[in-house]
């Protein structure tokens, strides 16, 4: 374990990836670290437990957004301009660390989605899910960026990630802005 991001860096996702949607101008910006090692063999049920691990990350940026929510209330308490810049920061916190806890949790290795699917899923379908692996992250950015943008030179419409990442993160991002109880 290290807080070293440096050591973190790929090659591709953190580096040539963004250098490539920044030059030739993609109406997005998208990229990747490498992942957090696990030592299998510390895990007392390495299936199970695999599970937990998966489901940290998304569950730590589900945390994060909530506790912007909460500090949404301090923003009336800041002078105007502070507010405002605070404002627009929570704001922006609770979307972002929404959109990667579902952008994390398609059931697809290697994001975290796929490794709790692989965990629970019985090993008929969870050894299959799992050999995908290695090809998951091009699958996403196939069909969730490469597509779109050859729909859209061919005039077509074709935006995968609005209709599956979308829908969700609005619902969440309300679940969180209104908490039960409070309409």
């Amino acid at each position: 374990m290290t807080f070293n991001p440096l050591k973190h860096v790929d090659p591709f996702g953190t580096i040539a990836l963004p250098a490539i949607l920044i030059l030739t101008h993609a109406p997005f910006l998208f990229g990747y670290a490498k992942p957090v090692p696990v030592r299998f063999e510390r895990l007392r049920n390495p299936r199970r437990d695999m599970v937990w691990v998966a489901a940290a990350g998304p569950g730590m940026n589900l945390l994060m957004a909530t506790v912007a929510a909460f500090l949404l209330h301090m923003v009336g308490f800041l002078p105007t301009i502070a507010g405002q810049w605070m404002l627009a920061n929570l704001v922006h916190a609770i979307e972002l660390n929404v959109l990667l806890a579902v952008f994390n949790l398609i059931p697809l290795p290697p994001l975290d989605g796929g490794r709790v699917a692989v965990g629970v899923l019985p090993n008929a379908l969870a050894a299959p899910l799992a050999r995908l692996e290695r090809y998951g992250i091009a699958i996403v950015i196939g069909v969730f960026f490469i597509l779109p943008l050859i729909a859209a030179r061919t005039g077509a419409h074709f935006d995968v990630f609005t209709k599956i990442i979308g829908g969700p993160t609005d619902a969440v991002i309300k679940a969180i802005l209104s908490p039960p109880g409070i309409r």
